[in-house]
Formats: C-alpha cells, sequence, structure tokens
C-alpha cells in the first residue's frame, strides 16, 4: 500500500506504475484526464522567441498513436489475469469485436489506467475523461464496466469553437467542433454543486421575461408554483383563507409560515386564487449549467492565457470542473497533465494536487507555469518525483533518450527549449547551434539573451568555440555549454579567452561563455547572470 502523498506533487514517467506504487486506495477527491485520442496526430509545442513573437522553432510533445504491439499484448494479459471478471469480459468482447489494431492498443492501455483511477478515488470522488468522438463511444463502454453504469452522471459537451469558419467541412461530412467530457462518479453519495452562468446565451431575455414584478421594497421577482407535482394528502391544508392545490402544497405549514414572514407569498387577490412563491431577481445564481457547455471558448492565437502547448484547454473550463467536484483542499489528480491546465486551475482554486506526465518537456512546462502563475519553487512549495536526482540517473537518462535529457537539463538552469520541431529527432531552423534560452534586462529595459548547449556525449574544445561563434553571430550577451561530461583543460582555456559581458544596470562583469556540467548543477550551481527575466513560456 503506497504511503499518504502530503503535498503538491509533479510526478514524472508512465502513469500507470506511478498510480500503482505512489496514490493509495481512495485517496483522490477528483480526476481529471485528458488522454491522447488516437488520432494519428503528432503535437508540436510552439514557443515564443526573445521578442514575444512565435518562434520558428518547435517541439514535438508526443506522438498521438497507439500501435499494437508487444507492450499492448503484455498489458492486456496482464488485465485478463488480474481485472475483476466483469472488465475481463469487456475487454474480450472488445477484442474480438474491434481486432487487434490501433483503436485496441488505445483501448487496452486506457482500461489499465482506468481500473487504477478507480482504486483511487474516493467514495464520494468523481471522474472527467476529456475526449472527442474518435473513441467516446468505446471509452463510454470501458467506464461503465470499471466504474459502473449505475455512477455515470453525464456525457458534458464542450463546443470548443465559435464564430466563423470554426470547423473544417468536408465534401461528405459536417464539420467537428466539440469535445466530449464523460462525467462518472465513485458511488451515489458523490460531491457536487451545480454551476451557475451569468452570461449565458439568452439570459437577458429570460430575466425580461420571467422577472416582471416588484415588491413594495423594490425587489424584483418571478412568480413559481407551490403545488405538490405528486399527491402529499398530509401537506392539505388551507392557509389563510386559500385552498390548497388538489395535491397539496410542496412545502410544510412550518414552511409557509416562515416564507410568510420572510415575504417570500404571492398572494392572488382572488380568494379563489392559488398561492405561489417569490423568487427574487438578486438571489439568482445566475442560468443553471446544463451538459452542453457553449459559454466557454477554447483560446485563441491571441489569448494571454495561450502557452503554445497543442491540446492546452482553456483554466475555465477546469475551473468549473473543480468548483462543481469538490472542496477547498480536497486532492485533485491529472495523470495526463501536459502544460497543467487542471494543475494551474487546482492551485488557483485552493485545492492540493498531483500530477503525472511522461515528458520532461511538460514537467518543465509545468514548474514555469507554476512559477509565472503563482511563484511557487520547486522542493520548496511542492516535489517533483521521477526526475534525475544525481549523475547516475542523469547518464541513464542521456542513454536512454537524449532530447528528454537536454529539456530536463534546460529545466535545471530555468532555460526555454528551443528546435526540434517536425519528429522525434527534430529540425534545426534559424536556433542551430542553440538548444534553449534565458533572457534578462539591462539599462531602459533592453532584453538580453543567454543562449545555451546542452551535451550528452563526448566534448571538445572546438564545442567551446562553437558556442563562442553563434553568440557573437546572435549578438547574446553570454553563451553556457552544460555538459554531461567533465570539460577538458583546453575547454576551460577556450572559455576563459572570450573575456567578460560588463553589466551596466548591475555594475558587474560576467564570463562571457560559461562551462557548466551536470553534476555542478545538481550540487546547486547556476549560470552566473543578472536576474532573468521570467516569461519563458507565454504566460498563464
Amino acid at each position: 500500500m503506497p504511503k499518504p502523498i502530503t503535498q503538491n506533487t509533479l510526478f514524472y514517467g508512465d502513469n500507470l506504475p506511478i498510480l500503482r506504487e505512489h496514490v493509495p486506495d481512495e485517496s483522490i477527491d477528483l480526476i481529471y484526464l485528458d488522454p491522447p485520442f488516437n488520432s494519428n496526430r503528432s503535437y508540436n509545442v510552439l514557443f515564443k522567441n526573445e521578442r514575444g513573437e512565435e518562434a520558428e522553432a518547435q517541439i514535438t510533445a508526443f506522438d498521438d498513436t497507439w500501435h499494437w504491439n508487444t507492450s499492448a499484448e503484455r498489458t492486456f494479459h496482464e488485465l485478463i489475469q488480474n481485472a475483476p471478471s466483469h472488465v475481463v469480459t469487456m475487454l474480450g468482447a472488445l477484442r474480438e469485436f474491434v481486432g487487434t489494431n490501433q483503436m485496441m492498443a488505445y483501448l487496452t492501455m486506457m482500461a489499465a489506467r482506468l481500473v487504477e483511477l478507480h482504486r483511487v478515488l474516493k467514495p464520494s470522488g468523481s471522474l472527467y475523461l476529456h475526449c472527442d468522438s474518435t473513441a467516446s463511444h468505446y471509452l463510454k463502454i470501458v467506464m461503465d464496466t470499471i466504474l459502473g453504469v449505475q455512477n455515470f452522471r453525464n456525457e458534458i459537451v464542450w463546443k470548443r469553437k465559435t464564430g466563423r469558419g470554426e470547423t473544417t467541412h468536408k465534401s461528405n461530412k459536417f464539420g467537428n467542433s466539440t469535445d466530449t467530457l464523460l462525467f462518472y462518479s465513485k458511488s451515489d453519495d458523490n460531491l457536487f454543486y451545480s454551476q451557475f452562468n451569468f452570461e449565458a446565451d439568452g439570459y437577458e431575455e429570460y430575466i425580461e421575461k420571467f422577472y416582471r414584478f416588484t415588491d413594495e421594497t423594490g425587489r424584483r421577482y418571478r412568480i413559481a408554483d407551490l403545488s405538490s407535482p405528486s399527491p402529499r394528502p398530509n401537506l392539505t391544508y388551507e392557509y389563510k383563507g386559500y385552498k390548497p392545490p388538489s395535491n397539496g402544497w410542496a412545502i410544510s405549514r412550518e414552511k409557509m409560515e416562515q416564507w410568510d414572514k420572510e415575504g417570500r407569498l404571492y398572494f392572488p387577490k382572488s380568494p379563489n386564487g392559488r398561492i405561489q412563491r417569490k423568487r427574487f431577481l438578486d438571489e439568482l445564481k445566475g442560468k443553471p449549467v446544463q451538459n452542453l457547455w457553449d459559454d466557454i471558448e477554447m483560446i485563441s492565437s491571441q489569448s494571454n492565457e495561450r502557452l503554445g502547448y497543442p491540446t492546452q484547454k482553456p483554466l475555465a473550463l477546469l475551473e468549473r470542473i473543480i468548483q462543481a467536484s469538490s472542496n477547498e483542499g480536497d486532492w485533485v489528480l491529472d495523470p495526463f497533465c501536459g502544460c497543467g491546465t487542471a494543475i494551474a486551475a487546482a492551485h488557483k482554486l485552493n485545492r492540493r494536487w498531483i500530477g503525472i506526465d511522461i515528458t520532461h518537456l511538460s514537467i518543465s512546462l509545468m514548474k514555469y507555469r507554476l512559477k509565472d502563475m503563482f511563484d511557487l519553487v520547486e522542493k520548496k512549495d511542492y516535489a517533483v518525483i521521477g526526475e534525475p536526482e544525481d549523475l547516475g540517473s542523469a547518464h541513464q537518462l542521456a542513454r536512454s533518450d537524449r532530447y528528454q535529457f537536454q529539456w530536463w537539463a534546460l529545466s535545471l538552469v530555468q532555460a526555454k527549449p528551443l528546435g526540434g520541431g517536425g519528429g522525434r529527432e527534430g529540425k534545426k531552423g534559424s536556433d542551430k547551434g542553440v538548444d534553449g534560452v534565458l533572457n534578462f534586462l539591462e539599462e531602459k529595459g533592453q532584453l538580453q539573451r543567454v543562449l545555451i548547449q546542452v551535451k550528452s556525449g563526448h566534448v571538445k574544445s572546438g564545442d567551446i568555440r562553437d558556442l563562442r561563434g553563434v553568440v557573437e553571430r546572435e549578438e547574446a550577451a553570454l553563451g553556457v555549454f552544460v555538459t554531461l561530461e567533465a570539460p577538458t583543460q583546453e575547454m576551460v582555456t577556450e572559455a576563459v579567452s572570450a573575456g567578460y559581458f560588463t553589466s551596466k544596470t548591475w555594475q558587474k562583469d560576467y564570463p562571457r561563455i560559461q562551462i557548466l556540467t551536470v553534476e555542478d548543477l545538481l550540487a546547486g550551481k547556476g549560470i552566473d547572470m543578472p536576474p532573468s527575466a521570467y516569461g519563458t513560456f507565454k504566460q498563464a
């Protein structure tokens, strides 16, 4: 049994073993997951350049593609051996119908994780799965089986695109402009708070049409029926000479007297009329939110909230979910947290949180988002588990995936990743020779740059000469060479010969070319530079 998690935490790694090894049974109040949709897309992350404009460089965040391979077969076999019998029956039927293809690989992956998510959810907890029409019909079968048909609450449709040209039409089909949120609970006792919207379409017209009465104090109100929808013999009583409805009243005499004292009853002039309830406009919470959400727009290219992450969801969407299904202090879990919108919304609303992602790029992005929005500091305000913490694990990461190593190393110096669009190996554009960048401000708000190169393999003095050339060509203030291996004496000599950058603002000289080993960074050493200007990623 895993030990209880006591502080907000980001996990790097595969969410399946992380859930099994780190998250205790019935410890989570709310789960939101936005898994890949099996839509055969490669997603790229766009970053701002130093002027705040869109940079040409891109980084492949993940490939939204699944294949039936040894890993999928192994996961399927594990489920057949260990999952409850009704889950085994469902998976067998799906495999026979769907076949051993990409869709079945995706559903197998999701089933294994949903079993664990159901385990960690509290009896009062809820789960929202964000998907689209690609696999929503299959996912609902999987969720009905694992979470229970009786615990299905809503299929929420989010109209994510608005305005003209909102969809791409083809000659033989309608365009798509919606996502689906499958909302389930762990039991009948799930926590839920109705949500209201003052800005919903038609709300003003609704107010004018129905709230057309005014009492002696000037309060606007509408009248509402007080009769019981079904026979209530025990609530059949006269009140102030007014006869009861045929089914009786909807409230007791005591409640009727209380509302009368509070001025909440409408008495018709005719004694043959019916007492009704006054519903005051100033007590109206807004138009109740139903299962069609068309009032939250997707993030536009000009939005201040936009980070450039391909599947980023609006903060308002996650705030609505969190406010509807949790209280302050509750635990919110996002096992596919990407750029961390659910985590940011949870922290903003005073919930505790756990985020999991399988790329160092996403973990790095979340660190910056938490810093930008809330000034949170890693290890002080929240934990990060799964990243290399010593030289041995850094070497292991470099051997397994040099791009993951590069993104992780850049996060150690709080730098913005550059380059690598179009595929796993990436491509070099205008940022050739630069893996990351930091900014700082000089006199009169002049933005200066620190260019960073990361090397995980053999290094030589020519690498330093190349970096020096890039710094001079790009007219940057400083260059930093981050290396996994120890530098040679020739490299150190080459770096020293580059001289210094003099900061007029800070009245200090800084080595123009600096060499930092990963061992240095793990020991707490940083770049010798003026204080950096945050805004590495677009502000959340």
